[in-house]
């Protein structure tokens, strides 16, 4: 049978000392209490504990010199630090010193138990605690479940970098692609933030892989087994934010058929991930802001609030501080999510990492096609793509590379393949279909047409129409469709899949 948990509470005032100890032991833990830093590093010199309960004032000196005196000494001990109501800075200078969490005063008892239990990585739910030992008055652990913890303001990402890493194995970790040295610094933090309950900012330009981050985060973390839910905050209309954040009953508005959860009732246990935060209009962040510092939701039409356990990740290619002295972003909401700042290179700052990359997306278009091997670049494919700015990123490369798969007579890609002005440097350019074909298929412009919002968007669905017409054409037979257009068999069953038109429906061989 295991030992109950041992804890270690620090507190100058012999009230609030008790109710810690009593509200703990309840729980089943195996408590020690010190009113001081000397009587608490006295206790810490004759036994271990697994965490440490520290108020952050103390007659002879703070909680910070206890975690400094922990760090020295590389104690494994984690340390939830308790501070005065608004003081924001203390609690900074506590996650800066390695502090797991922290409270505020007045502690909610109910929140003190769940950031105890998160801080020891105990599982969700009731445990059945094993019979105390006589005399001693202690139990062991009746468990209940982690909490998200909250924060005043950004901790620099190298705090997170104090601990010797070991690489991870984890196929999400596999995911990211590189070995720059930007990204090998991006893999670390991921590996520290995981271990702890902070939020994270993720900020980087748009198609850098903010959520492949996001993802892999989560998936390190304790939470892996409970759910990621990613929430595009500019893609939500602005009438259906409350009720797709925070759920509603049946009959609160028109429409409204049936009870239905929303995002942070379906994140449960795991984690959110807020991508392009930025987006969310003043009065939604109000409303965000609330149920992170109350870690609790009302749905729409409901009367009473449910406690949500989340941790929110949230991402963003905005400069948020710039936003917030603009009156376009709450400072408040900033400094609850801006805890732990991750920045994403672009890919132009980590050119290093070019050629793997391109390995990794040609293996998975040619995985997704059905079509092995997968084509490979040549090496003046693959000087042309290094002189490249690429101002989307990852996914304008990925773009790129599923045009000159289709592009290619072969296994093999070649500059010309890639439809690059190779002497316009920095612009990513690319052709959509052969010029025939394109001359043929493409709409006249006029002077009048207005500008598609969506060029990408706006040269595949007309290279989907060309294609399934000239399916139509050929009685769905891909070769002689592909011939009609100039294309192999090969090529056909690249851009069928790219564009998702399905065999089945269009064509055979």
């Amino acid at each position: 049978m295991n030992a109950a948990p041992k804890l270690l509470v620090v507190d100058d005032e012999p009230d609030l000392r008790t109710l810690y100890e009593l509200t703990l032991v309840r729980e089943g833990y195996d408590v020690d209490s010190a009113g001081s830093v000397e009587e608490a590093w006295a206790r810490l010199a004759e036994r271990s504990y697994s965490a440490v309960i520290t108020d952050m004032r103390l007659p002879d000196g703070s909680g910070l010199d206890l975690l400094q005196r922990l760090d020295a000494a590389a104690r494994s001990e984690k340390t939830i630090v308790i501070t005065a109501y608004g003081s924001a800075e203390n609690a900074v200078e506590a996650l800066k010193a390695g502090a797991f969490d922290y409270l505020t005063k007045p502690v909610d008892l109910r929140q003190f138990r769940s950031v105890v239990a998160s801080a020891l990585g105990r599982p969700t739910g009731p445990v059945a605690a094993p019979r105390s030992q006589p005399g001693s008055g202690r139990r062991a652990l009746a468990n209940t479940g982690p909490a998200t913890a909250e924060r005043a303001s950004a901790v620099n990402a190298d705090t997170a970098l104090r601990e010797p890493l070991v690489p991870s194995e984890h196929p999400s970790m596999q995911r990211l692609v590189g070995h720059s040295a930007a990204m090998q610094q991006v893999r670390a933090l991921i590996e520290r933030v995981a271990r702890g309950m902070a939020p994270v900012m993720i900020h980087g330009e748009s198609g850098t892989g903010k959520e492949l981050v996001a993802r892999a985060l989560h998936d390190v973390s304790s939470r892996c087994e409970q759910p990621f839910i990613a929430v595009n905050c500019g893609a939500i209309p602005e009438q259906l934010l409350e009720a797709e954040f925070f759920g509603h009953r049946k009959g609160a508005f028109t429409g409204a058929s049936e009870d239905r959860l929303g995002y942070f009732q379906s994140a449960q246990g795991g984690t959110l991930f807020l991508d392009e935060i930025g987006d969310l209009p003043l009065a939604m962040q109000s409303k965000l802001l609330r149920a992170i510092q109350e870690r609790s939701v009302r749905q729409i039409g409901g009367v009473t609030e449910q406690a949500v356990n989340v941790r929110v990740v949230s991402a963003t290619h905005k400069d948020l501080a710039l936003e917030v002295q603009e009156g376009r972003f709450r400072q408040d909401l900033f400094y609850r999510l801006n805890v732990i700042q991750l920045r994403l290179p672009p890919l132009r700052e980590r050119l290093d990492d070019l050629a793997p990359i391109c390995a990794s997306v040609l293996a998975r278009i040619a995985q997704d096609a059905g079509v092995w091997p997968a084509p490979q670049l040549s090496d003046e494919a693959l000087a042309v793509l290094a002189r490249q700015a690429f101002p989307g990123n990852v996914r304008e490369l990925e773009n790129l590379l599923h045009r000159a798969v289709t592009m290619a007579d072969g296994e093999r890609i070649d500059s010309d393949d890639l439809g690059l002005d190779d002497d316009a440097l920095g612009d990513s350019g690319w052709q959509a279909l052969e010029p025939a074909a394109a001359a043929a298929a493409a709409p006249a412009p006029a002077t009048d047409t207005e500008l598609p919002g969506d060029l990408v968007a706006y040269l595949d669905a007309v290279e989907r129409q060309v294609i399934v017409q000239a399916l139509e054409q050929h009685r769905f037979n891909r070769t002689a469709a592909g011939t009609a257009l100039g294309l192999s068999l090969r090529q056909m069953r690249y851009r069928m899949a790219r564009l998702g038109i399905l065999a089945g429906e269009h064509g055979s061989e």
